[in-house]
């Protein structure tokens, strides 16, 4: 398209390629990009409709501020605000220590927004508290990977790699609804005759088109790998060979298996031995095969021992590095989860996926960053936890919330709302009056996609320029400008510089030699149009798109196996919760709504917040399709209309957690390893609603 800029779209981990072209309204036209090999020019209904949240009448353009609790939001001067966090921050950290301040970032942050937040926290106020709302989403499936492989990259091969695959198992994933560009590859499969399995109590659109639909109970995916791999020794189809030269742990995993035979674990998965036999011989006789893991597996207590235990199994059918088409992933949802997780936004990691606990790693980092590694903090908690020690002996008192909204997308958001009250002073920076930041003290407005420059990574690793279409509103300020100022004002402004190609190549030389390196990857080498993977340590390299094709990023080279064993779900339905709740993502909207349901097209298209029940479970209780029901846990409850569908188990309850509320059922439950909060299955009542109470609507739930 003339004229037009190539960015990308500002939605989940595909970042699809798009064109932003000027047009008389101030609205940018947004079209697909058709050379950018992850969508070809496909968008998704999302990607599409992007563009109207540019010229939004709702959208952020001058700080505002409360006096006083209890008082509204006022708009103020961008000194005024700045100069009351920068006195808060340093009349808090005198009194209650360095620890008393916190930042928490959210995954649509570019590469440099992650990075200069992650450095913010431990070089301008040196505070363990620190961490990112990826620890909601990927945080399972990446303990698994780094047990395993010695790495975490969700995809350790180029999307189109799926086109490959004679049998693709897909675990609690549903890209033709939430990544739709995605299909095009596992579509081109199956067109020469793939294979396609879906894990998933649903039965999805992409379960849909599957070949065979494993519907199990929520929560028992650890079983059902188990009862896999079970059945893989017993009929002699592992991959001796591969496990002999590549892996090191079999044996133990072996042994932990012999009770999950197939009879048992059909009792408690509810997939049928016949199922479970033919899957596991699917994936066994393949010339190429690829299990894919997603949240429906990993947001669970036991989310890194499930994940764990699908890796077991593609080990030991020997898939990893095999061949094109072969090998296990890790769907990545937001948009630059991946990014945010490698560059130093967890509690416990430094940019290029160094540790802040290994002294090597902290006296690497310090040094590109001009101070003595005694000056980082220790490694921090995670993020629902800080949120709980809001307020407590070492918690904090002030918090720095960027780009994310976890009163809606938190577990037990009520319980997270009332501790964000209980700060002493809240600043959210944000382009929107989201949930979270109608309870600040003090809104900074932020850059949209469309008019800032920097990177990001993709679910497959690939980096990416986001380019600058259009103008920011006049008074519109960029995470990067904010976090210098206050840095200024705290007399650490020589350490972070607003300028994002600056900031990026400081990012590349804090990342050269560690597991994520971008050293070797430059603006001028993306701009020049070259396709560049991490890691990539000189700029003479090609990049990586494909991990383990050798071996694996080990001090012995090899993958391991890591023994796991099913122990039940952590809340089970009882007399008074007598179903299952599990949560999840729609076609129409983006993790907590904050920009989809304000945009025309998309509120139109779903308006209201729902749950998907069985027939025979709406029977009884007397609700037909359309009604409003309330569902109850032993957190809370909310009012959803009912959709009837016989495309879900009769003891399941489905709702997608794009509303406000909807979360204040979910458990927060931590996995140990990773603290992955349990989104996905608790016990849950379904009750009809009196005909006088009606669902709230759009703008209520919005606002």
């Amino acid at each position: 398209m003339a004229g037009a800029t190539r960015t990308h779209c500002p939605y989940c981990s595909l970042q699809c390629g798009i064109h932003l072209a000027s047009r008389d309204n101030g609205i940018p036209e947004l079209t697909g990009w058709e050379d950018f090999p992850v969508n070809r020019g496909g968008l998704c209904m999302k990607g599409v409709n992007a563009a109207e949240l540019i010229g939004h009448p709702e959208r952020l353009t001058v700080p505002l501020a409360r006096d006083r609790p209890g008082l509204p939001l006022r708009p103020v001067s961008w000194d005024d605000a700045l100069d009351r966090v920068a006195s808060a921050i340093k009349r808090t950290q005198q009194r209650y220590g360095r620890n008393a301040v916190g930042c928490f970032g959210g995954g649509g942050l570019t590469n440099e927004k992650a990075y200069q937040l992650g450095k913010f926290a431990r070089v301008a106020l040196r505070t363990a508290n620190v961490d990112y709302n990826g620890r909601f989403c990927m945080s399972s499936a990446a303990e698994a990977a780094n047990q395993a492989f010695g790495i975490d990259r969700g995809l350790p091969f180029p999307l189109s790699d799926l086109a490959a695959a004679d049998v693709v198992l897909l675990v609690g994933s549903n890209p033709a609804d939430t990544m739709p560009p995605a299909e095009q590859w596992l579509e081109a499969g199956r067109e020469r005759g793939a294979c396609h399995i879906v894990v998933d109590p649903r039965q999805t659109s992409t379960a849909k088109l599957a070949h065979r639909h494993l519907r199990s109970l929520p929560g028992t995916d650890l079983a059902l790998a188990n009862g896999l791999l079970y059945i893989a020794i017993r009929e002699g189809l592992v991959d001796q060979d591969y496990i002999a030269r590549r892996t090191t742990g079999f044996e133990a995993v072996r042994r932990a298996v012999r009770a999950d035979w197939p009879d048992r674990t059909e009792r408690t998965t509810g997939v049928s031995v016949a199922d479970l036999t033919a899957t596991l011989r699917a994936l066994a006789s393949a010339r190429s095969a690829m299990i894919l893991t997603a949240r429906g597996a990993e947001q669970h207590a036991d989310g890194t021992a499930t994940v764990t235990a699908w890796i077991n199994l593609a080990l030991a059918l020997g898939l990893p590095g095999r061949n094109r088409g072969s090998g296990w992933g890790t769907v990545t949802g937001q948009g630059n989860g991946q990014g945010g997780r490698e560059h130093g936004l967890k509690a416990d990691q430094l940019p290029g996926y160094r540790k802040l606990a290994d002294p090597t790693d902290r006296a690497q980092v310090a040094a590109v960053w001009g101070i003595r590694p005694g000056e980082l903090p220790e490694p921090g908690v995670s993020a629902y936890e800080m949120f709980e020690r809001i307020g407590t002996e070492g918690g904090m008192r002030v918090l720095l919330l960027g780009a994310s909204n976890p009163v809606v997308s938190a577990p037990n958001a009520t319980r997270v709302a009332e501790r964000l009250a209980a700060l002493d002073l809240l600043v959210v920076t944000d382009f929107f009056l989201s949930e979270s930041a109608r309870l600040a003290d003090v809104v900074l407005p932020t850059t949209q996609f469309a008019e800032e420059e920097g990177t990001l990574t993709n679910l497959e690793g690939r980096v990416l320029r986001r380019r600058r279409a259009v103008p920011a509103p006049p008074g519109v300020r960029t995470e990067l400008e904010i976090w210098h100022a206050l840095a200024e004002r705290l007399g650490r402004g020589e350490h972070f510089p607003a300028d994002p190609r600056v900031v990026y190549d400081e990012l590349r030389r804090a990342s050269a030699g560690g597991i994520a390196d971008y050293s070797g990857i430059s603006w001028d080498r993306l701009d020049a149009g070259e396709e560049l993977f991490w890691p990539c340590p000189d700029e003479t390299h090609p990049g990586t798109p494909r991990l383990f094709t050798e071996s694996f990023p080990a001090p012995d080279g090899r993958a391991r196996f890591v023994a796991v064993s099913y122990r039940g779900t952590t809340e089970r339905p009882d007399d008074r919760y007598p179903y299952l709740l599990t949560t999840g993502r729609s076609r129409t909207h983006y993790q907590s709504g904050a920009q989809t349901r304000r945009n025309t097209a998309l509120a139109a298209a779903e308006p209201n917040a729902y749950a998907e029940i069985h027939p025979e479970l709406a029977a009884p209780l007397g609700i037909a399709s359309g009604d409003a029901i309330r569902l109850t846990t032993r957190r809370g409850s909310v009012v959803v209309t009912a959709r009837l569908t016989d495309a879900i188990r009769s003891d399941t309850v489905f709702v997608p957690f794009h509303w406000p509320r909807v979360n204040n059922l979910t458990s927060a439950r931590l996995d140990l390893t990773s603290r992955m909060p349990e989104f996905k299955s608790c016990a849950v009542s379904v009750t009809a609603v009196n005909s006088r109470v009606r669902v709230p609507d759009f703008k209520e739930n919005h606002g």
